[in-house]
Protein backbone atom coordinates (compact mmCIF):
# COMPACT_ATOMS: atom_id res chain seq x y z
CA UNK A 1 0.00 0.00 0.00
CA UNK A 2 1.37 3.39 -0.97
CA UNK A 3 2.22 5.83 1.78
CA UNK A 4 -0.56 8.40 2.17
CA UNK A 5 0.92 11.84 2.75
CA UNK A 6 -0.75 14.39 4.98
CA UNK A 7 -1.55 17.75 3.45
CA UNK A 8 -3.00 21.14 4.33
CA UNK A 9 -5.57 22.68 1.99
CA UNK A 10 -6.09 26.47 2.24
CA UNK A 11 -9.77 27.50 2.13
CA UNK A 12 -11.67 30.72 1.59
CA UNK A 13 -14.40 32.02 3.91
CA UNK A 14 -16.98 29.81 2.17
CA UNK A 15 -14.91 26.67 2.70
CA UNK A 16 -13.84 26.33 -0.92
CA UNK A 17 -10.29 25.47 -1.94
CA UNK A 18 -7.99 28.48 -2.09
CA UNK A 19 -4.90 27.63 -4.10
CA UNK A 20 -2.90 24.41 -4.10
CA UNK A 21 -2.68 21.98 -1.21
CA UNK A 22 0.51 21.93 0.85
CA UNK A 23 1.81 18.37 1.07
CA UNK A 24 3.99 17.75 4.13
CA UNK A 25 7.56 16.59 3.58
CA UNK A 26 7.31 13.93 6.31
CA UNK A 27 4.15 12.63 7.96
CA UNK A 28 3.97 13.60 11.66
CA UNK A 29 4.99 11.00 14.23
CA UNK A 30 2.00 11.92 16.38
CA UNK A 31 -0.64 14.58 16.89
CA UNK A 32 -2.65 15.82 19.85
CA UNK A 33 -6.31 16.86 19.86
CA UNK A 34 -7.60 18.88 22.82
CA UNK A 35 -11.27 19.45 23.56
CA UNK A 36 -12.85 21.16 26.56
CA UNK A 37 -16.06 22.87 27.63
CA UNK A 38 -16.80 25.77 29.97
CA UNK A 39 -19.00 25.44 33.05
CA UNK A 40 -20.31 28.06 35.46
CA UNK A 41 -20.69 27.20 39.12
CA UNK A 42 -23.43 29.04 41.03
CA UNK A 43 -23.80 29.09 44.81
CA UNK A 44 -27.43 28.81 45.89
CA UNK A 45 -28.87 29.46 49.37
CA UNK A 46 -29.06 26.35 51.53
CA UNK A 47 -26.88 24.18 49.31
CA UNK A 48 -23.40 23.04 50.28
CA UNK A 49 -22.18 22.37 46.72
CA UNK A 50 -22.50 24.93 43.91
CA UNK A 51 -24.78 24.11 40.98
CA UNK A 52 -22.68 23.34 37.90
CA UNK A 53 -24.18 24.70 34.72
CA UNK A 54 -22.94 24.22 31.17
CA UNK A 55 -22.11 27.55 29.50
CA UNK A 56 -20.58 26.80 26.12
CA UNK A 57 -18.24 24.52 24.28
CA UNK A 58 -14.68 25.35 23.31
CA UNK A 59 -13.13 24.81 19.92
CA UNK A 60 -11.05 21.68 19.48
CA UNK A 61 -7.35 22.20 18.88
CA UNK A 62 -4.99 20.01 16.87
CA UNK A 63 -1.24 20.24 17.56
CA UNK A 64 1.51 18.51 15.65
CA UNK A 65 5.15 18.82 14.61
CA UNK A 66 6.18 18.92 10.96
CA UNK A 67 9.77 18.37 9.84
CA UNK A 68 11.53 19.80 6.80
CA UNK A 69 15.01 18.89 5.57
CA UNK A 70 16.88 20.21 2.50
CA UNK A 71 20.41 19.31 3.60
CA UNK A 72 21.05 16.96 0.68
CA UNK A 73 19.83 19.54 -1.82
CA UNK A 74 21.82 22.29 -0.11
CA UNK A 75 18.92 24.74 -0.43
CA UNK A 76 17.25 27.06 2.06
CA UNK A 77 14.62 25.07 4.00
CA UNK A 78 12.59 28.26 4.44
CA UNK A 79 11.56 27.97 0.80
CA UNK A 80 9.42 25.04 1.99
CA UNK A 81 8.35 26.26 5.42
CA UNK A 82 7.10 29.61 4.12
CA UNK A 83 4.34 27.82 2.23
CA UNK A 84 2.93 26.91 5.62
CA UNK A 85 3.77 30.10 7.53
CA UNK A 86 1.91 32.13 4.89
CA UNK A 87 -1.29 30.62 6.26
CA UNK A 88 -1.10 33.00 9.23
CA UNK A 89 -0.61 36.04 6.97
CA UNK A 90 -3.62 38.23 6.20
CA UNK A 91 -5.25 37.33 2.90
CA UNK A 92 -5.89 40.46 0.79
CA UNK A 93 -9.38 39.31 -0.23
CA UNK A 94 -10.54 37.92 3.12
CA UNK A 95 -8.81 40.61 5.23
CA UNK A 96 -7.87 37.82 7.59
CA UNK A 97 -5.69 34.70 7.50
CA UNK A 98 -7.30 31.98 5.37
CA UNK A 99 -9.09 28.96 6.72
CA UNK A 100 -7.52 25.59 6.07
CA UNK A 101 -8.14 21.87 6.33
CA UNK A 102 -5.60 19.36 7.64
CA UNK A 103 -6.11 15.99 6.00
CA UNK A 104 -4.34 12.76 6.78
CA UNK A 105 -6.13 9.52 5.98
CA UNK A 106 -9.56 9.66 7.60
CA UNK A 107 -8.69 12.71 9.70
CA UNK A 108 -10.11 15.94 8.29
CA UNK A 109 -9.76 18.97 10.54
CA UNK A 110 -11.21 22.28 9.33
CA UNK A 111 -9.52 25.07 11.22
CA UNK A 112 -7.54 28.26 11.38
CA UNK A 113 -3.85 28.20 12.23
CA UNK A 114 -3.33 30.48 15.21
CA UNK A 115 0.26 29.64 16.09
CA UNK A 116 3.36 28.30 14.35
CA UNK A 117 6.60 27.82 16.26
CA UNK A 118 9.67 27.49 14.01
CA UNK A 119 12.87 25.80 15.18
CA UNK A 120 15.92 25.57 12.87
CA UNK A 121 18.42 22.89 13.82
CA UNK A 122 20.95 22.54 10.95
CA UNK A 123 22.73 25.11 8.81
CA UNK A 124 25.15 25.31 5.90
CA UNK A 125 28.52 26.98 6.43
CA UNK A 126 26.95 30.12 4.98
CA UNK A 127 24.36 30.16 7.77
CA UNK A 128 21.46 29.11 5.55
CA UNK A 129 19.09 26.81 7.48
CA UNK A 130 18.52 23.38 5.96
CA UNK A 131 16.53 21.60 8.68
CA UNK A 132 13.47 22.84 10.53
CA UNK A 133 10.74 21.72 12.90
CA UNK A 134 7.42 23.58 12.82
CA UNK A 135 5.03 23.10 15.72
CA UNK A 136 1.61 24.00 14.34
CA UNK A 137 -1.55 24.73 16.32
CA UNK A 138 -4.85 24.33 14.43
CA UNK A 139 -8.03 25.65 16.09
CA UNK A 140 -11.33 24.18 14.90
CA UNK A 141 -13.52 26.38 12.70
CA UNK A 142 -17.26 25.82 12.21
CA UNK A 143 -19.88 28.31 11.08
CA UNK A 144 -23.04 28.95 13.09
CA UNK A 145 -25.06 27.13 10.43
CA UNK A 146 -22.80 24.06 10.62
CA UNK A 147 -23.14 23.94 14.40
CA UNK A 148 -26.92 24.39 14.48
CA UNK A 149 -27.38 21.67 11.87
CA UNK A 150 -25.28 19.25 13.91
CA UNK A 151 -26.89 19.85 17.31
CA UNK A 152 -30.69 19.50 17.54
CA UNK A 153 -32.02 21.77 20.23
CA UNK A 154 -35.14 21.44 22.38
CA UNK A 155 -36.62 24.31 24.37
CA UNK A 156 -39.17 24.76 27.13
CA UNK A 157 -41.76 26.28 24.80
CA UNK A 158 -45.01 25.31 26.55
CA UNK A 159 -46.48 26.33 29.86
CA UNK A 160 -46.62 23.47 32.37
CA UNK A 161 -48.22 22.94 35.77
CA UNK A 162 -46.62 21.21 38.71
CA UNK A 163 -47.70 20.18 42.23
CA UNK A 164 -45.01 20.91 44.82
CA UNK A 165 -43.58 18.12 46.97
CA UNK A 166 -41.65 18.29 50.24
CA UNK A 167 -38.28 17.92 48.47
CA UNK A 168 -38.82 20.72 45.95
CA UNK A 169 -37.17 24.12 45.77
CA UNK A 170 -37.47 26.81 43.14
CA UNK A 171 -33.94 26.25 41.87
CA UNK A 172 -34.41 22.46 41.70
CA UNK A 173 -37.58 23.01 39.66
CA UNK A 174 -35.77 25.47 37.37
CA UNK A 175 -33.08 22.90 36.80
CA UNK A 176 -35.68 20.21 36.14
CA UNK A 177 -37.78 22.16 33.64
CA UNK A 178 -35.25 24.57 32.15
CA UNK A 179 -31.93 22.80 32.80
CA UNK A 180 -30.82 26.08 34.36
CA UNK A 181 -31.22 26.48 38.15
CA UNK A 182 -30.67 30.24 38.00
CA UNK A 183 -33.96 30.58 36.09
CA UNK A 184 -35.85 30.09 39.39
CA UNK A 185 -36.89 33.77 39.29
CA UNK A 186 -39.03 33.04 36.21
CA UNK A 187 -41.10 30.55 38.23
CA UNK A 188 -41.20 32.85 41.27
CA UNK A 189 -42.48 35.79 39.23
CA UNK A 190 -45.12 33.70 37.42
CA UNK A 191 -46.49 32.46 40.75
CA UNK A 192 -46.06 35.72 42.73
CA UNK A 193 -43.71 34.05 45.22
CA UNK A 194 -42.01 36.67 47.41
CA UNK A 195 -39.89 34.32 49.53
CA UNK A 196 -38.13 31.75 47.31
CA UNK A 197 -37.14 29.68 50.36
CA UNK A 198 -40.74 28.83 51.21
CA UNK A 199 -42.71 26.38 49.08
CA UNK A 200 -45.80 24.68 50.46
CA UNK A 201 -46.21 20.99 49.55
CA UNK A 202 -49.38 20.48 47.54
CA UNK A 203 -49.46 23.95 46.00
CA UNK A 204 -49.77 24.07 42.21
CA UNK A 205 -47.16 26.06 40.34
CA UNK A 206 -47.28 27.45 36.85
CA UNK A 207 -44.06 26.70 34.96
CA UNK A 208 -44.08 29.31 32.20
CA UNK A 209 -42.56 28.87 28.77
CA UNK A 210 -39.19 30.51 28.24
Amino acid sequence: MALEKAFIQPLNEKGRNLGDRIVVMFNPEQYTIDQKVAFQRTNLPGLQTPITQFVHGEAQTLRLDLFFDTYEQGTDVRNLTKKLTRLIDINSEMHAPPLCKFVWGKLEFKAVIDNINQTYTMFLDSGIPVRAKLTVNFTEYRTITEQLEKIPRNSADRTKYYVVTQADSLWSLAERFYDEPDKWRVIAKANKIDNPRILTPGMELTIPAL
